[in-house]
């Protein structure tokens, strides 16, 4: 009898391995698994940034496509390329105004005391 329970005792013994062993092997493949899901995740959000990305842009082009199929939109970008003008135009040059430098008010010490030292 004490055979057939150490008999019995090592049939339980390596169940229990067995299942540690499988419990082990199916803990890697749900770990492979969760990684795999998480490149995706950061994956899919990087293409909707992508996506996003190229909406706008698709939205500038669009803008520029439409300006220029006008006919003003040919001219403008003519003579922003090119530097033409029409027949009569004359060149424009603005020139910014001259900054003049605001002279503070002294005050009656400080007049004085330039007065004062006016070898300075």
């Amino acid at each position: 009898m004490a055979r057939k329970a150490t008999k019995q005792r090592i049939h339980q013994y390596a169940f229990a391995a067995l299942l540690a062993l499988l419990l082990i092997w199916l803990s890697f493949l749900v770990w492979g698994i969760a990684r795999k899901e998480e490149i995706a995740r950061k994956a899919v959000d990087e293409r909707r940034a992508e996506l996003a990305l190229l909406t706008e842009r698709q939205a500038i082009l669009q803008e520029n496509i439409n300006e220029l199929s006008t006919e003003r939109g040919h001219e403008a970008t003519l003579r922003q390329t090119y530097g033409v003008a029409r027949p009569g135009e004359e060149v424009i040059i603005v020139v910014p105004p001259k900054e003049v430098p605001i002279q503070e008010e002294l005050k009656w010490h400080q007049k004085l005391l330039n007065t004062m030292l006016f070898w300075k």
